[in-house]
């Protein structure tokens, strides 16, 4: 089977100094990856290398086998790659039914002379659209707030209508970055299982940086710990926990003993 994100040997420099050093992995269609290390450890950096927003040094990036490292972000996003952001980047004045309706509208195309005359086809992909914001909206408890305009939800919202945003799309990878971040415990429990539930429905696979660790070893099957720029270990979650080096770069035993 091919897998459904290759890195090989990828390197990111900013000037003289190296972002992200000679990193390798390869995540299966369906897998939920998490990818975990300290504050500079390069993981957004490599998530923005794999989307080409920033470019790379050295080394490739394929998705399902074809290489799309050196193409433009927009040629990326189109191939199938999606991603959230730390800091969500929402359109502010539209409602949260509208933000997520973009999303559908990445794979849900009408054709131009459909649209520009309201031909009958057109009429019912918009319903088809609206129907399928509506049903993400409400795997995220999102309903209540589908009126509302983007720039005046609560942080922990924002976080929320950022992933239903970018499901919506039906991406073939979703690289989210610290998703629940700004979420209480009950409100990241509800949001991951919300984002598991489409991703395995609709088949998109999943890579994760989450500093939670208590999420992070319940979601992930496989998880890639990096620092200073490198790959230091990979592994399933209850391998991870233990691995004697990530626990001194990173976890650290208070941690391990707080997740179980």
């Amino acid at each position: 089977m091919t897998d459904r994100l290759t890195v090989e040997r990828l390197s990111v420099r900013f000037g003289g100094l190296i972002a992200v050093r000679d990193v390798s992995l390869r995540v299966a269609p369906g897998e939920i990856r998490g990818l975990i290390g300290p504050n500079g450890a390069g993981k957004t950096t490599l998530i923005n290398a794999i989307t080409g927003t920033v470019p790379i040094a050295g080394g490739r990036v394929l998705l399902d086998g074809l290489a799309v490292s050196g193409l433009p972000a927009h040629a990326i996003s189109r191939r199938g790659i999606g991603r959230t952001f730390q800091h969500v980047e929402p359109f502010a004045e539209l409602s949260v039914l509208d933000n997520v309706l973009v999303g559908v509208g990445r794979h849900s195309h009408v054709p131009l002379a459909h649209a520009a005359f309201a031909t009958p086809l057109a009429h019912r992909r918009e319903d088809q659209a609206a129907r399928e914001a509506l049903a993400v909206l409400e795997r995220f408890d999102l309903l209540a707030y589908r009126h509302t305009v983007a720039a005046e939800l609560p942080f922990a919202v924002l976080k929320r209508m950022d992933l239903a945003r970018a499901l919506a799309a039906r991406p073939a990878l979703l690289l989210m970055d610290e998703p629940t971040s700004g979420m209480s415990e009950s409100e990241a429990d509800r949001a991951i299982a919300a984002a598991c539930a489409i991703a395995e429905a609709e088949k998109i696979t999943l890579l994760v940086i989450e500093h939670n660790m208590r999420v992070m070893m319940a979601l992930a099957h496989t998880v890639t710990v990096m620092q200073n720029g490198g790959v230091i270990a990979e592994g399933k979650p209850s391998e991870i926990q233990r691995n004697r080096t990530v626990i001194d770069a990173y976890l650290g035993d208070e941690a391990i003993d707080a997740v179980g």
